[in-house]
């Protein structure tokens, strides 16, 4: 599978619906499918972090923040983060999403995790 074979079926169910509880998510399973291309293809995975990233629907942005977008903090922080930054910046629900990663790899980084942190709360005390 593709980078934009996975994009393209993932896209095919969202926004989609959450499943009951304690059931498998396709949605979310169509996420981590997208998510295996972080290391390899970082660009077409941001996009499409900020694409759904940006939507209305809570959940679709936990599956984007947890699945997606804080790996690739993980692995391309100095690469997207000015990206990220900027998209957070254009839209409160990006960065909501943002708001909801944990921080791994690259974005422990103590510059990292600062320029990181001083954006969320920058745009906290903004809303």
């Amino acid at each position: 599978m593709t980078v934009s074979a996975a994009i393209r079926a993932a896209e095919k169910l969202l926004p989609g619906r959450p499943a009951p509880d304690g059931a498998t998510d396709p949605r979310w399973q169509a996420i981590i499918a997208v998510s295996e291309f972080i290391e390899a293809e970082p660009e077409p995975v941001l996009e499409f972090a900020k694409r759904w990233g940006s939507h209305e629907q809570e959940d679709l942005r936990a599956a984007i923040a947890t699945c997606i977008l804080e790996h690739l903090l993980e692995h391309h922080f100095d690469l997207l983060f000015p990206r990220i930054e900027a998209a957070a910046r254009e839209n409160v629900r990006f960065m909501d999403t943002l708001g909801q990663c944990e921080r791994f790899g690259q974005s422990l980084i103590p510059k990292n995790a600062s320029r990181l942190d001083r954006l969320i709360k920058e745009t906290h005390r903004a809303s």
